[in-house]
């Protein structure tokens, strides 16, 4: 499997948007999820997207169909225990098409009928683990449907991703076969890199974003 995107829990509106504009990311279309009570904002590279999402209406979240995938938990609030992430795979090849670890399939009325996000079971204290076995790189787009890839700030692709996070026990099986460096810290923090890391630079988000990208 691949990542196929991540979300970052942000603010309504995901006003912290802005301090990936002025690093010199294009931004691309935004959506809001009918039924599930989330919207979002969100960036584009070839293989894959960044996320911001946030609790855009408290009750459609806490509805019989959306309540088993703790959205409302995880978005709700800052809790510190709470991750504020999710990492969100698909099939790095054709056939691949279950889901690499344990997981039971979400169908949100924003789908068409037949597709399913597969979605780990796994402690707030790590991301939301989840799977798409539709999911497809954004430089594979069809013309209609292309969003932004080129940015300012040059970065094109997501080579990599580290995770820091408060102590929680032992990893879920989802998150031991994601196979993410995790690392022990105080705050949870999301390292991307970009294109190999080559450059040999970052730039830190903090306290906008819980985010670090390298390139």
């Amino acid at each position: 499997m691949e990542i196929d995107h991540i979300f970052i829990r942000v603010r309504r509106g995901a006003p912290e948007a802005e301090a990936l504009r002025q690093f010199g990311l294009a931004e691309g279309s935004a959506n809001v999820h009918t039924g599930q009570g989330t919207a979002n904002r969100r960036f584009f590279f070839h293989n894959a997207f960044i996320e911001l999402l946030w609790l855009d209406d408290a009750a459609q979240a806490q509805s019989e169909l959306t309540r088993p995938t703790m959205l409302f938990e995880r978005l709700g609030g800052d809790a510190p225990r709470v991750s504020p992430f999710g990492l969100c795979f698909r099939p790095s090849a054709p056939g691949d098409k279950a889901a690499p670890f344990p997981s039971w399939p979400y169908r949100p009325v924003y789908l068409p009928p037949g597709l399913a996000v597969d979605i780990a079971a796994a402690p707030l204290s790590e991301p939301m683990w989840f799977f798409l076995s539709f999911g497809a790189r954004p430089d594979a787009a069809a013309p209609t449907r292309r969003q932004p890839l080129l940015h300012r700030a040059g970065l094109r692709e997501i080579t990599s991703l580290r995770l820091t996070a408060p102590a929680a026990g032992a990893p879920s099986a989802a998150a031991v076969a994601a196979g993410i460096e995790t690392r022990e810290g105080a705050a949870h923090l999301l390292e991307i890199g970009f294109d190999g890391e080559g450059a040999g630079r970052a730039h830190d988000f903090r306290p906008a974003l819980p985010l670090l990208l390298r390139w």
